[in-house]
């Protein structure tokens, strides 16, 4: 059984971005990665400074889908700064997005995990 075809990932940021700003909340690129093959993280960022980071990831049947990086809970600004901080070591094609938020739920269509 073979995967599905991914999309390039500056496609899939945009349309992250789009779809999410679509109601007037903030969403910004913070980070530019490897057009073809980056990454994507998501921070959704609460007013206060707080928020999660969603990590791309696959299920077990390949498709894609999310997970809170940081944990269930959201946490300090210094946290997120410190997760992008280590998977950029891992990664360095990373893309980088912020969302605004209110419940911290992505404004975007995701399956989490």
């Amino acid at each position: 059984m073979t995967s599905p075809p991914r999309l390039r990932t500056d496609l899939v940021a945009r349309a992250i971005l789009r779809q999410s700003g679509l109601d007037g909340r903030s969403a910004m690129l913070l980070r530019k990665g490897d057009p073809d093959a980056g990454g994507i993280l998501v921070v959704l960022a609460g007013r206060h400074g707080e928020g999660t980071v969603l990590s791309q990831t696959r299920t077990a049947q390949g498709e894609a889908a999310w997970m809170r990086g940081t944990g269930p809970e959201p946490v300090p600004a210094e946290q997120i700064q410190a997760y992008i901080d280590r998977q950029l070591k891992y990664d360095p094609d990373l893309w980088v997005l912020e969302i605004e938020t209110q419940d911290f739920s992505p404004p975007f269509e995701a399956i989490l995990i």
